[in-house]
């Protein structure tokens, strides 16, 4: 297994681990010299959260059905991922850090810091535009169309979940436990 100079993590994961990592400090660094708002838990933003995942669940399926060609096709290849990353030694506590980062990681860079400048600049229009880029930061080949239409549609769930309430903690516990569901299921097959 081929790791990275110096490092405990296996090459392909500490390029996924650097890149999120990355994510992170450029989106808390711009939130927090721009004083925008991370926000606040309550069990409202819980019950926002359990919403968000309940509907990137539905559309996950209403996906499956619209596209049958194109969205198992992304499936497939987040199944090659999956090996991949078990081939490089990623166990489920690994993942689960890696879901964990992903999560707050995207949230605070997609949603905190590059939402907030955007819907400053171009009002709700901006949300969409996050997303865009959301989406288009989760490429796939033409085959899988499909999956960055679902990445820019979960995008703008995202974007609006923080725009209505100010806080990114529903966006990311939603999105750290799809992360996690997803790394679950590719790591078992």
């Amino acid at each position: 297994m081929k790791r990275w100079p110096g490092s405990w993590l296996p090459a392909p994961l500490g390029l996924l681990f650097i890149l999120q990592g990355l994510l992170l400090l450029v989106g808390a660094s711009g939130m927090l010299l721009l004083g925008l708002p991370f926000g606040q838990g309550s069990l409202g933003g819980l019950a926002l959260a359990l919403g968000l995942l309940l509907a990137l669940a539905l559309l996950e399926e209403a996906f499956r059905r619209l596209f049958p060609s194109s969205f198992p096709e992304a499936e497939r290849l987040h199944r090659t991922l999956g090996q991949a990353l078990r081939q490089a030694g990623a166990g489920p506590s690994l993942l689960l850090l890696l879901a964990l980062l992903s999560g707050v990681a995207e949230e605070v860079f997609f949603r905190g810091l590059l939402q907030s400048l955007l819907v400053a600049w171009l009002g709700p229009w901006g949300v969409f535009l996050q997303a865009l880029v959301f989406a288009l930061l989760h490429p796939a080949p033409k085959r899988a169309f499909a999956y960055p239409l679902y990445t820019g549609l979960a995008g703008v769930l995202f974007g609006l979940a923080y725009l209505l309430t100010g806080s990114l903690l529903p966006g990311i516990l939603a999105h750290f436990l799809h992360n996690a569901r997803g790394f679950y299921e590719i790591s078992r097959t």
